[in-house]
């Protein structure tokens, strides 16, 4: 990393704002017009960059920086544009099997109040966890990213990544544990159509 980017990376790492602004205004334009020509839609590139930032932030003392500070941050953008066409396909590959096979109408309302009791438990539990474990447990579940895949984004090491994982999944385990039968009674429904 050149002396300049390294001066910047130290100060933000140090809390200082201002530098962090900076980088801010410096990249930013250019970071939403390089999401845009991979996501095609103005608001989903600005949401993408900023999210971007706001990890960068919130990661600043971890994060280990090799090359120049100008290519992590593409990079970090690229993989964010990567991760978000992936979650549209799967998204949109869902809605289009609703289409084309309907939503299952014999949903009981006992079943469908279990399942937002349940869904509602499951979020109280993640939002629990400690950030980096939230963050690491959303990015494997939801987002779908394997292991190096986040130890990469994340810049930290694939040991971490299981280790923490291994955290969350007892501290969900343990907070979800009175929740057993009912997740065995909406499994056992499912089972059966």
């Amino acid at each position: 990393m050149q002396a300049s980017d390294q001066l910047v990376f130290s100060a933000i790492q140090n809390g200082e704002i201002s530098s962090f602004e900076m980088l801010f205004k410096t990249h930013y334009a250019p970071l939403c017009r390089f999401a845009l020509g991979y996501l095609g839609d103005k608001d989903e590139a600005e949401e993408v960059v900023q999210g971007m930032f706001l990890g960068f932030w919130e990661k600043r003392i971890s994060i280990q920086i090799e090359s120049s500070l100008k290519a992590y941050l593409y990079r970090s953008v690229r993989n964010a544009c990567l991760n978000e066409l992936k979650r549209q396909k799967i998204r949109n590959h869902h809605a289009s099997s609703v289409l084309r096979e309907g939503e299952p109408q014999e949903q009981s309302s006992d079943r469908l109040a279990l399942k937002k009791e349940l869904e509602s438990r499951i979020e109280e539990a993640i939002r629990s966890l400690p950030s980096q474990c939230g963050l690491i447990f959303r990015m494997s579940r939801f987002e779908e990213l394997k292991y190096q895949e986040i130890a990469d984004q994340l810049g930290i090491s694939i040991k971490t990544v299981e280790n923490q994982m291994g955290k969350a999944l007892k501290i969900m385990r343990e907070q979800l544990r009175d929740y057993l039968p009912m997740i065995l009674v909406l499994l056992g429904n499912w089972m059966e159509k």
